[in-house]
């Protein structure tokens, strides 16, 4: 019971700790460079960098210092040996395939079933191409603080306490908490960012670790701002192409973008299935 205790009350620590430093950061960052009339894109990326500052430093004070968690542990990398090198950009490149495949499915699939659309807005391939890589520069610093925050340290630390159901679906409930001022977020929509945060932690105990969820969350983000969709009710500047949801919104996802829907429920699931499997394929399960 001690060692439950100590594990809820330093992720407790840890969650709060890193969204104080998030917080610090920011007002350090406003106070220094005073940005005017800075865009949507620009101060994501500033939060984006706080975000991951904060959560590396708790990471380093709560994960290191204070649970002695090694770094295969918080990486959730356990390969021993040179290989293991190779589990990062394997992990990462497997996570953003994935992670894009099924986002993009869930979007095309609501074409025939609800009568989703895409039309071009005036805008060009080139500026697309341009906007696309902007975004994927400030979306991957923001995965990653949140694959920081939602698993790595807690996500190990509870598990060894708890096991790895409990703690998946305990911090995935947190994960979907965070979400709960998102713009037009709805039950369904809750419900399928805890399920995409059970997702993501299968993905952390799957070859590669931390940047195989991240992956995933990139992926996932990056091909719906690419189609044009919002980002879990964010709407993202992306020229060229509009989306037009379809019809009923709790099929597609309507206003606050495919993850509101049942089709990515779907996809979601599919999505723990792949990471489960190729856990259990390499032995860490």
């Amino acid at each position: 019971m001690k060692e439950r205790l100590k594990a809820v009350g330093w992720s407790i620590v840890f969650l709060v700790g890193g969204y104080a430093l998030t917080i610090l950061l920011l007002i350090l960052i406003g106070r220094v460079t005073r940005p005017a009339g800075a865009g949507s894109l620009t101060e994501a990326a500033i939060t984006s960098v706080a975000l991951l500052l904060g959560y590396g430093l708790a990471t380093w004070l709560i994960g290191v210092k204070v649970l002695k968690l090694t770094r295969a542990d918080f990486l959730g990398i356990r390969a021993p040996g040179a290989g293991s090198r190779l589990l990062g950009p394997r992990g990462l490149a497997w996570g953003v395939l994935v992670g894009g495949l099924l986002a993009g499915l869930a979007m095309l699939v609501a074409v025939p079933l609800g009568h989703a659309a895409w039309r071009t807005d005036g805008g060009t391939v080139p500026q697309w191409l341009a906007t696309l890589s902007v975004t994927a520069v400030v979306m991957l610093p923001a995965a990653l603080a949140e694959e920081l925050a939602f698993r790595s340290v807690p996500l190990v630390a509870l598990s060894r306490s708890f096991g790895r159901i409990p703690a998946l679906v305990g911090l995935a409930t947190l994960f979907a908490y965070a979400h709960t001022e998102n713009p037009g977020v709805s039950t369904l929509a809750l419900a399928n960012i805890g399920l995409a945060g059970v997702f993501l932690g299968l993905a952390f105990f799957s070859p590669g670790g931390l940047w195989t969820s991240t992956g995933a969350h990139l992926g996932w983000n990056l091909a719906i701002a690419g189609l044009a969709a919002p980002v879990s009710g964010i709407p993202l500047p992306m020229p060229w192409l509009d989306y037009l949801p379809g019809r009923p919104p709790w099929l597609t996802g309507g206003s606050f973008g495919p993850e509101g829907g049942a089709l990515a429920s779907l996809c979601i699931l599919s999505g723990a299935f792949l990471a489960t499997r190729r856990a259990r394929r390499d032995g860490m399960t």
